[in-house]
């Protein structure tokens, strides 16, 4: 349910919108100063509409430990905490140092942009971008109430063991948009405009079986790549036809990773669309386990969903700080 303000939703076959732009980009369809993308599609209306999916009020939290996974990939900073005693008090604080991108987190707008023409979302390039203040900053999705509504779970990953399917979610490989639309078919899931729509692939419930000297080797580990929703034309299209509000996974990377592999066409990049075209908060490393064994007893893939991210000015990312309620 969306607003009668929101603007009508043109065609996939009509992007790009902005004609002297990059493939697929929705510039302006928000307004020339939107900041919000696609979350502009989380409206009153819709945050009430979703509050009904709230019955017996049992939560489940969706993010991963900060400190998971202990030794990050692409070559970014480890989890640090400090226990800061103020003695002769008998009193503490702490300190933490995280790099947005290691655990939990949304990407925002600052994150990812069109490699061929160094573009980020409505067209800004890096030196628009300062620490503390800017335009795109991922504060701004804390500031209009964070990332909320009705969330949506596929369960490629029980579905994938089901069928045969056995992919590992540390090596390269495609989430099959063919496989997705079984699973809303076999689970008789009706998608909404303005869902937040989440794909479990088993990377955290992989993870968690790993060794500590596999966990300390993962940035290494042969072959690498990640497993991720397949980015084709066709991908694309269903999400954009879809109307999701934000897309998240508890994959590394949300699409098949690398994003720049010679297996994509460079012009077809999940993060490029949506995060650089249409203003689509991207959601990665969600820790989705606990949510889909009590989506599979309970036979409901839809739940009320709240995400606040942290109020960085001038932010890239930030932790989810998200919760399920049934």
């Amino acid at each position: 349910m969306l607003s009668q303000d929101s603007p009508t939703i043109p065609s996939f076959d009509d992007l790009p919108l902005d004609k002297n732009g990059p493939p697929g980009n929705a510039w302006g369809l928000w307004g020339e100063h939107d900041e919000l993308g696609m979350l502009n599609r989380i409206t009153p209306q819709v945050v009430a509409a979703a509050a009904r999916e709230i019955q017996n009020g049992h939560r489940i939290s969706l993010d991963w430990p900060l400190d998971k996974p202990s030794h990050p990939a692409f070559d970014r900073r480890r989890f640090h905490h400090e226990i800061l005693n103020k003695a002769p008090m008998t009193m503490n604080d702490d300190a933490i140092y995280i790099n947005t991108q290691s655990s939990t987190q949304w990407d925002g707008f600052r994150h990812y942009g069109y490699q061929r023409t160094k573009q980020f979302y409505r067209g800004h390039r890096q030196e628009d971008f300062v620490p503390g203040q800017g335009p795109l900053s991922i504060d701004v999705f804390a500031r209009h109430g964070g990332i909320t509504g009705r969330g949506v779970l596929l369960d490629w990953y029980s579905w994938a063991q089901k069928n045969g399917i056995h992919r590992s979610p540390f090596e390269t490989g495609a989430v099959e948009l063919s496989h997705l639309k079984a699973i809303l078919q076999e689970k008789s899931i009706e998608l909404r405009p303005a869902d937040i729509l989440f794909i479990r692939v088993g990377f955290t419930a992989e993870y968690d079986k790993l060794s500590i000297e596999q966990q300390q080797n993962f940035p290494n580990r042969q072959p690498g790549g990640l497993l991720g929703l397949e980015a084709s034309r066709d991908s694309l299209r269903w999400l954009w036809v879809n109307q999701f509000a934000a897309i998240a996974s508890d994959a590394a990377g949300f699409e098949r990773g690398p994003a720049t592999g010679s297996y994509n066409d460079p012009d077809v990049s999940i993060h490029q669309w949506c995060l650089a075209g249409w203003g689509l908060p991207l959601g990665e490393l969600f820790n989705l386990d606990e949510l889909a064994q009590y989506c599979q007893k309970h036979g409901r893939w839809t739940f009320f969903v709240q995400s606040m991210p942290l109020k960085i000015p001038g932010g890239v990312a930030s932790p989810a700080n998200a919760v399920a309620i049934f």
